[in-house]
Order: C-alpha cells, then structure tokens, then sequence
C-alpha cells in the first residue's frame, strides 16, 4: 500500500482512508471493513431500485422547493447512471450487514454524491441532499417492495406464463394418447396425456394467480416514515408525491401505506410473496419428478418419453444421457423452498418500529424470483417443448394393465373383478383375454368396456 492508492475521508466518527478510485466514502469502507462475512453483495435489482428512489426522491424534494434545483438535476443525473447498470462494482457491502439496510442506503448516498459533485461540482452532501426526507428505514423497505414487484412483473409473470402456454400446447398435441395412470407409484386408470399436462399447466396458473393476489400488500409503500414512522423531517406531501412519480417512472401501482408503521417493523407482504413463491417451488418440484420419472430408462425404467438429449450424461458410462433440466428444476425448488424458511424467520425480527433483517429479506426474496423466472422458461423450452412420446411402450403396458378391470366393477362386482386381475398380473396377460375366459361378458363387450381411451372419460362404461 501507499498513500497514492488512497483518500482520506471523513464522517461523523472521524477519518478513514478509501480507495482512490472509490465512488463511495467513508460509511461505505466502515462497512467493507466490518462486514467481511460471505462475499455476497445485494442484487443489482436492488441495488437499481435505491438508484430509483433517490432519483425520484429528488425530483419530489424539487417539486416541494426544499431542494435547490441544480443540486436536485445533479442527483437525479447520478442515479440514472446506476439505474442504467453502470458503477454496480462500487456497491460492494456484504449482504450480512447491519439489520436496516443503513450501510447500503448510505453507500448509494455516498456513490450519487460523488457521481454528481465529479460532474456538477455543486456540492451535493450525500446526507443532506441526496437522503432529504428519507431513512434507511424506509428507503430499505422501500427498495424491497420496489424491486420485488418489478422483477416479478417484468420476468417472473411472463415467464411462468410462458411455461403454462408451454404445457398447454405440448398437451394438446397429445390428446390422442393414453397411457397407464398411477397412484402410489403403482398401476391405476388409464389417463390422457392431455390430462396429465393439462394438471401441471394449472399448478402453473394457480400460482400465477397466488402471485397476482399477493402483489397489492407489495405495491404499498413504506417511503415517507422516516426513522420510525411519523415521518419526521419528510414534507407533508412527500409519500404521495413519491407514489405518483414512482408509478410514472416504473409504470407499476404503487400507493403509500395506510400505515408507516406497519411497513418498517414488518415485511409481512415479503413473507405472504414468498410462501406464493414457495407455492410454485412446490409445482415445478413435482413437474420436474414427473418428467424425471416418466424418462427414467430407457430400458429398465418407464421409457414412457424420451426428453431432449442436452449434453453427456456421465464420464464414465458412454451414451448415458441425464433429465438434467428437470434436476436442476429440482434444485431451484429446494433452494426457494429454503429461501421461504430464512424469509420466515427474518419476517419475524420486527422489533417495536423496524424490521432488521431487510437485507437478507432482500437477498432472498430476489434471488427465488430470478431463479423462478429463468427456470420457468427453461424447463419449458429446453424439456417440456421437446420431449418425445414412446407410445409403443405406452401401448404395451397399457394393454397388460390388470386395474382396466376397475371398468367391470358395476357388471361383475369387486370380488370377481380383483380375481381376473390377479390372474392377468400372475400370467402376464392381457386383462380382456382372462375376462373373456373368466365371465360370461362377449369379446365384443368386453373391449368395449376396457378400451383405455374410453376409460379416461370417466363415468359407467356401457
């Protein structure tokens, strides 16, 4: 080290030495310094939704004549240059920080106003100028909900609606197949295809509307509370002016809360948004078991399909080809089920007037809706879109199915029924041929009664 690779700066606890080419300044290194815990910065979405705020922020404090013009343009211009994804290296704070979120709210403080005062010169104080009429404590919260709906409605929605359109296609050009059902992994009715897909694309649909129900507690914003909620040192009009130009700069909905309260010593809309997300984690993790299980084989497992072969599936065993989208669904739905749980209890760290787990609410519920999204799109281009049907192998186990008797149940009674089928599994013969032997019912009558495309239509066969 030597002094030329440095700066001083002060704060209100006294001298620091930072980086030259640092944008940010002291506050920000306090926290580099005491924070070294696991590498993980906050997400750019985030980080691009402070930016938001600020800028926002300034062109209220302008429109109220509490902010001196020049400064206010300088500020604005600043943080439209981090909302544009430039100077995202220099926010570096570890998401294991202090609980409010502060050291990040003031190193984009700190970032605006040496952006602004390198191309103004005009003064800005990071404080003073670019924080007026804020807190951490709700400009964090702020920055949650903010970022949360617009990645949510900008990738997660369309994304999942792509993967039920998805679904939805693939089903209907396989209306024409039945395979074997199953129920406890073993042998049941008969099913459309159709039918089966037809069941993800609604788990799909479900959670779009979970996520949709959920977004008008996310809309409402904590931004006007200051440091506890009374708002104290914000203008009168600050938290309506701010939802009004919010909305004009991200097309979204956004209101002030009823209670400012509520918004910093909760993040109850976080925590009801997530267990929607966990909701969908749980949908894609039992798609993805179904398409691993319906490809298992080729030989010694199902081979009801065969998925699109990506990539080696060993580097040992030649030819061996892996269900690796539908894996790594899997594993996507486990670590936003577990995002859920550390979302729960980080909810839960409302104590009197703030919430002091922001950061890591943040972190978390920022990274399901980004693996959801890219997931969802994924496993329907890549899996869904373009696996393949066996309908020989469908074909054979169906015909050997023992439960068609099922079909019989009203004409011969259980009993009867449950020994044909027992003597079709023993002999491993078509259930309609030992019917035939086994009642009185004609050849005709029975493959009537146990055509496996009549039985997915439910009701007395006749």
């Amino acid at each position: 080290m030597n002094s030329q690779q440095y700066r001083t700066e002060k704060d209100s606890m006294g001298e620091l030495r930072v980086p030259a080419d640092a944008l940010y300044a002291a506050q920000t290194q306090r926290a580099l310094e005491n924070f070294p815990i696991s590498g993980l910065p906050m997400p750019k979405a985030f980080i691009q939704a402070v930016a938001t705020i600020k800028k926002v922020a300034a062109q209220v404090n302008m429109d109220l004549g509490v902010l001196d013009r020049k400064i206010g343009d300088a500020i604005i211009s600043a943080a439209q240059q981090i909302i544009d994804g430039l100077h995202l290296e220099h926010f570096p704070i570890d998401v294991f920080q202090t609980g409010s979120g502060t050291s990040t709210n003031m190193n984009a403080n700190e970032v605006i106003a040496m952006l602004a005062n390198r191309a103004e010169g005009v003064g800005v104080n990071p404080n003073d100028h670019v924080n007026m009429g804020q807190s951490s404590n709700d400009v964090i919260p702020t920055a949650i909900h903010i970022s949360s709906a617009l990645e949510v409605n900008r990738r997660l929605l369309p994304g999942l609606t792509h993967l039920a359109e998805t679904i939805e296609a693939k089903a209907e050009s396989l209306k024409h197949v039945t395979k074997t059902g199953r129920t406890h992994l073993m042998d049941a009715m008969p099913v459309r295809l159709d039918q089966e897909l037809g069941a993800w694309a609604l788990q799909i649909r479900n959670g779009i509307e979970r996520i949709n129900a959920a977004m008008p507690r996310v809309y409402r914003l904590a931004q006007g509370g200051t440091a506890v909620g009374t708002g104290i040192n914000a203008h009168p009009e600050f938290a309506s002016r701010f939802a009004d130009k919010m909305n004009a700069e991200t097309g979204l909905n956004f209101v002030p809360n009823r209670s400012f309260f509520e918004s910093l010593s909760t993040q109850d809309a976080i925590v009801e948004l997530s267990g929607q997300l966990k909701v969908v984690a749980v949908s894609l993790m039992k798609i993805a078991n179904d398409l691993r299980w319906m490809n298992s084989g080729p030989l010694a497992g199902l081979g009801e399909i065969e998925l699109p072969p990506l990539q080696p599936g060993s580097s040992i065993m030649p030819g061996k080809v892996n269900p690796v989208i539908a894996e790594a669904t899997a594993m996507v739905s486990a670590q936003v089920i577990g995002n859920d749980a550390t979302i729960t209890i980080a909810g839960q760290s409302g104590t009197f007037q703030l919430n002091v787990m922001l950061p890591l609410i943040a972190y978390n519920i920022l990274q399901s809706i980004d693996l959801l999204a890219n997931t969802a799109r994924v496993l329907a281009d890549k899996s869904i879109a373009g696996f393949v049907v066996r309908e020989d192998n469908l074909q054979v186990a169906l015909s050997r199915n023992p439960i068609l008797v099922t079909a019989l149940n009203p004409i011969i009674g259980y009993m009867k029924a449950a020994e044909i089928a027992k003597t079709a599994y023993k002999q491993g013969r078509p259930v309609v041929d030992v019917a035939a032997e086994m009642t009185d019912l004609s050849r005709d009558e029975l493959e009537k009664l146990l055509n496996p495309a009549k039985l997915t239509e439910g009701g007395i066969q006749d």
